[in-house]
């Protein structure tokens, strides 16, 4: 109960919303190449589950689950329903609803915001960044390289006798390592691939490699040709520096660690100077690219929350690089504009011109000295004592996530605790049961405050099948065509002690 005591504090929350289909999920259904707090819109004949959980930067804890099988497609009934959990936890506490993008929770969020003015809502930062991924994995000639790619990493991890020559090198380091997604573990291993490239060309010219009877096979010639091509190395790092900031940027809204809620405006314009850097600024080889990067950035994550954040972050705002754009302006505007926020609006644009030419506490030397040693809410609240309107706003915004996926990293024990064999679980005890479950772990995580905490945890390892896995014919018998559990817990089936 001590993780709901958070709430009453100052830090202000983010509600997310995460929903999970209540049945175990077949294979095609459960390949959820992106971390999305509900990409599970699959609609199951066993219902759907709403879980609530709620982000601050002391930690997570988890709320609630709802049954929202026959509402979930409907705005209003999903709005009424987040209603219903706002007022439970208090309007007062919750700044931000972070959902996926399906249109039915795009215009719940909107309903949430017209009644509640200062309650907003914005999609998953880490699940637009994912998608944003595969829109780049997917144009052909990044498909091809991935696919020659994956012909290498598959020929070497699946010959022992070519990797333990390879581990034997100076300074050798794996060349798959999973990533936060499978889009993201493709670009991670391009890029670790490239750095090998000197190690593999080494292999195939040594004799250890030419007088090995799989040399001569077609396989092995396809993966020699590929190695001893300069064409395909030149495509890896391309593709490695094109992705470079925005899996960094992932990396940042994907771990819980420290709100994010400051850096998704300066790291999507970061991707796109970074491509045309790339490209010497030729617009036609960056247009393709930076296309993507717009298409989504407008359609998902162009956000008053984010371009307010990134005015506000005094990494940002204090650099020399800052682009003061009108809409960046007009968005912190637009929170001057309510009362609920800013009572005195004429106090507040004062306020806002101190901060912009540091004067009061804002023009001390060490303010300036630790805008990129500590976090932005942290530094408001040592630095914005001259503002006290701005300040709170600031530390409201700043004290955000942009992402449920860190939520969601843990979701999984939800999948442990309802299985096929626990799949009769009320859902009251099923609730309780991960209510405990899950924000006991999240204590025991925030109480050990493991610094060099990674988002990539053991279960994204079935995300690297792609590149180290040979094809294989499909049986006969699918599971689909024989389920033995299904066979043994069907309706008449005597119930396992303790889950019936």
């Amino acid at each position: 109960m001590a993780t709901f005591l958070l709430l009453q504090s100052e830090l202000c929350c983010s509600f997310v919303k995460m929903s999970q289909n209540v049945d175990v999920l077949s294979p095609d259904d459960n390949a959820q190449d992106i971390p999305n707090p509900s990409a599970s819109e699959n609609q199951s004949s066993e219902g759907t589950l709403i879980n609530f959980l709620v982000y601050c930067p002391t930690g997570i804890s988890f709320i609630k689950s709802i049954d929202a099988s026959d509402v979930v497609k409907d705005a209003q009934t999903l709005c009424d329903m987040f209603a219903e959990v706002i007022e439970w936890v208090g309007p007062a506490n919750v700044v931000h609803i972070v959902t996926d993008n399906a249109a039915n929770y795009v215009a719940a969020g909107r309903l949430i915001h017209e009644k509640y003015e200062t309650i907003f809502w914005s999609p998953c930062a880490a699940h637009c960044l994912n998608l944003l991924l595969k829109d780049i994995g997917s144009m052909p000639h990044v498909a091809e390289l991935a696919g020659k790619a994956s012909k290498v990493t598959i020929f070497v991890y699946n010959h022992m006798v070519f990797l333990s020559w390879l581990r034997k090198r100076k300074g050798w380091k794996e060349i798959i390592c999973p990533g936060v997604t499978r889009f993201a573990t493709t670009f991670i291993t391009l890029k670790n691939l490239y750095e090998h490239k000197h190690d593999l060309q080494a292999l195939v010219v040594d004799k250890h490699f030419t007088s090995h009877r799989l040399a001569r096979t077609p396989t092995g010639k396809v993966v020699s040709t590929i190695i001893l091509d300069n064409k395909f190395w030149d495509g890896c790092l391309i593709m490695a520096k094109i992705v470079a900031p925005i899996i960094r940027l992932l990396r940042i809204v994907d771990g819980d660690e420290k709100p994010s809620m400051g850096y998704v405006y300066e790291g999507m314009q970061r991707a796109k100077n970074a491509v045309k850097e790339i490209f010497l600024n030729k617009v036609h080889l960056y247009k393709p690219y930076t296309d993507l990067i717009k298409a989504r950035w407008d359609r998902h994550l162009k956000r008053s929350l984010h371009a307010a954040g990134y005015f506000l972050n005094p990494t940002f705002f204090y650099n020399e690089n800052f682009l003061e754009k009108t809409r960046v302006t007009h968005s912190l505007l637009d929170f001057f504009e309510k009362k609920a926020l800013c009572p005195n609006l004429n106090q507040g644009i004062q306020e806002m011109q101190l901060y912009r030419e540091r004067q009061g506490t804002f023009g001390r030397e060490s303010a300036l000295q630790v805008t990129t040693s500590i976090r932005p809410d942290q530094w408001w609240r040592l630095y914005g004592g001259s503002a006290p309107t701005l300040q709170k706003l600031a530390i409201r915004l700043l004290s955000q996530t942009s992402s449920s996926s860190g939520c969601e990293r843990n979701w999984s024990l939800f999948e442990r605790i309802h299985t096929k064999r626990r799949n009769r679980l009320e859902h009251q005890r099923l609730n309780d049961l991960v209510y405990v479950t899950y924000n006991l772990r999240l204590k025991n995580r925030w109480a050990h405050h493991n610094k060099s905490y990674d988002p990539i945890d053991y279960e994204s390892i079935d995300k690297v099948d792609f590149w180290v896995t040979e094809e294989e014919p499909q049986p006969e018998f699918g599971h689909d065509d024989m389920d033995i559990e299904n066979v043994i817990y069907q309706d008449n089936a005597i119930p396992i002690a303790g889950y019936g």
